[in-house]
């Protein structure tokens, strides 16, 4: 059990708070993204575990951190070994972390390089059950977005990826993707065009 803060308040118990925090704030792309939040938000308000605790699915359905490293409308994606789908970045969140430091720690882990700036809040939540190798399992993936340039240096973990390329938007290979890629992608081209419509009406 997390030891209290001068609040009262366990560690493991603030983090809990955090990662709501995180859901609670995403605005649902569609009614299927709604259900996802409202599943997730009662998930976390439960006392199961949400971090995986051991490999490979240790408890069944456990918190994911994506993270879509973007250059304009370019997208860098991995042939993921276990997987066998190019899927963006990403790793289980461990318990304690908060989502956002997962996507720094494993940044550098699976790609070598820092984010240049602030990670934010995420764009999108997901509740997929895998395939591939460690088919069967449940995770819970709250998509973030990271702004790097296609000439960033990148030294990729092999033992994880066959490899990694930039795509366009359009050229994403849906069908051998995560399967709300292409959801993810409309709601990423959606927030960037509004970005625009507000700088243009100042």
């Amino acid at each position: 059990m997390s030891a209290p803060n001068s609040d009262g308040v366990s560690s493991g118990a603030r983090i809990r708070q955090q990662i709501r925090a995180e859901i609670a704030q995403i605005k649902p792309l569609d009614s299927l993204e709604q259900a996802h939040i409202e599943d997730a938000l009662a998930w976390v308000d439960s006392v199961v575990e949400l971090c995986r605790l051991a490999k490979p699915a240790t408890p069944p359905r456990h918190l994911v951190s994506y993270f879509a490293v973007v250059d304009d409308a370019h997208i860098l994606l991995v042939d993921h070994r276990n997987a066998r789908l190019w899927l963006p970045s990403g790793g289980h969140v461990e318990p304690g972390e908060h989502p956002r430091v997962t996507v720094q720690r494993e940044l550098q882990e699976e790609l070598g390089f820092e984010s240049p700036h602030a990670i934010a809040a995420p764009v999108m939540i997901t509740n997929t059950e895998t395939v591939g190798l460690t088919a069967g399992h449940t995770d819970v993936s709250l998509w973030y977005v990271v702004r790097a340039s296609r000439q960033q240096n990148l030294r990729p973990d092999e033992l994880e990826f066959n490899s990694v390329k930039w795509f366009p938007f359009s050229e994403v290979p849906l069908e051998r993707s995560d399967p709300h890629m292409g959801r993810f992608l409309a709601k990423l081209a959606s927030a960037v065009s509004l970005k625009t419509e507000e700088y243009d009406a100042k």
